[in-house]
């Protein structure tokens, strides 16, 4: 990027401020949920730290759901946690 602007985006989890590229997008895109590794999919999305502790917190606090305004099963978060560690 031009003048070392650097795009930032918010965990939904942990609610920190951190460059694009250390966080993970999870988007809700034509009624599923998917991850979008290139962050060029269209539909809403939420972004997490690369880190289990923010998708198990993400969990807790039902981030998912609230900011992709749809249901979210379990299964998502486990393969969050596994697509973080990996």
């Amino acid at each position: 990027m031009a003048n070392g602007f650097t795009p930032k985006r918010m965990c939904v989890a942990c609610r920190e401020m951190s460059p694009k590229a250390e966080l993970v997008r999870i988007v809700k895109a034509d009624g599923e949920v998917v991850f979008d590794d290139n962050c060029s999919m269209g539909g809403r999305g939420a972004y997490v730290h690369r880190r289990t502790e923010c998708v198990r917190l993400a969990q807790k606090k039902h981030a998912f759901e609230r900011h992709l305004k749809c249901a979210v099963g379990p299964e998502i978060y486990e393969k969050a946690a596994e697509y973080c560690d990996g």
